[in-house]
């Protein structure tokens, strides 16, 4: 089950190097069987203007989210869209998109809650591929229908929910935001949270230190001087805005740096931010 890893010497470094593979990696090897390419995008319309030729487009809004309750599809919904899309349990996922792979980290931890054995990130993603003047397709896959078990969501081992936050003993608690969205300033102000601020307790580390300027990882020296501050055997809860620039930061901590106990609370501030009677803080760390 699963192909080869990427033997890249940067991601020998790393706690994890399995769950990492390059543009020159990956275009070597698209078309293999039992390699899926999975493109997810905040900007949906990206796919439509090229993208790697096989990608899938997995639309993490719309294909990931229950369509009723804020929270995500179950394990019929899932393995009837792995189904549809041709994705089998025993296939490699490579995840890609732009934004420096936030929404990619998040389709990824996604596909982690269900526990499919075998998911990657593109290092770098659509900005490593199109930098690289690679090849792009407009031409949509269509792959056999597959049956897909139905294995239910497991949200006890990577995911926090406020409770878990607010009730618990506090763990290592890390805001991915930018240094003015922590402090709350008032150009930081979102039209989506009535507070701004952070949670109490929280260190701001901005995702963005864990990779350069082009979006890919920085080596695990410089990864692990960022978040020096951490036991990687305490728990940890990586949060957000929307959840999408921590589930980057907890891809980065438990496959980059191998802290096993690192979890995502994606209701992060759009949900914090806007509860009554929670508290807030402001303010530089």
């Amino acid at each position: 089950m699963g192909i080869e890893h990427d033997p890249h010497p940067l991601f020998q470094e790393f706690a994890h190097p399995e769950k990492f593979v390059s543009a020159a990696w990956l275009s070597a090897r698209l078309g293999i069987d039992g390699l899926k390419v999975v493109e997810s995008d905040e900007d949906a319309f990206l796919y439509d203007i090229g993208h790697i030729p096989s990608a899938l487009r997995i639309d993490w809004r719309r294909d990931l989210n229950d369509p009723v309750r804020r929270d995500f599809i179950d394990g019929a919904a899932f393995a009837e869209l792995m189904g549809s899309r041709g994705i089998s349990r025993d296939d490699t996922v490579v995840v890609y998109g732009d934004s420096a792979n936030w929404w990619a980290s998040y389709t990824a931890w996604v596909f982690e809650l269900f526990g499919h054995p075998d998911v990657r990130l593109l290092d770098g993603g659509r900005d490593a591929w199109m930098g690289e003047e690679r090849d792009t397709s407009f031409a949509v896959p269509s792959y056999p229908e597959v049956t897909y078990p139905v294995v239910e969501r497991d949200d006890s081992a990577i995911r926090t929910f406020v409770a878990g936050v607010r009730d618990s003993p506090s763990p290592q608690l890390i805001d991915a935001r930018t240094p003015d969205e922590f402090s709350g300033t008032a150009s930081a102000v979102s039209a989506s949270c009535l507070r701004s601020g952070h949670i109490p307790g929280a260190v701001n580390v901005p995702w963005g230190e864990a990779v350069h300027r082009n979006a890919r990882f920085k080596c695990r020296a410089d990864i692990e001087q960022a978040y020096a501050q951490f036991d990687p055997d305490k728990d940890t809860v990586a949060y957000c805005n929307l959840g999408a620039a921590a589930a980057h930061t907890w891809y980065t901590l438990r496959y980059a740096l191998g802290f096993d106990h690192v979890s995502l609370y994606d209701g992060s501030w759009a949900e914090w931010g806007n509860l009554v009677g929670v508290p807030i803080a402001r303010g530089k760390a």
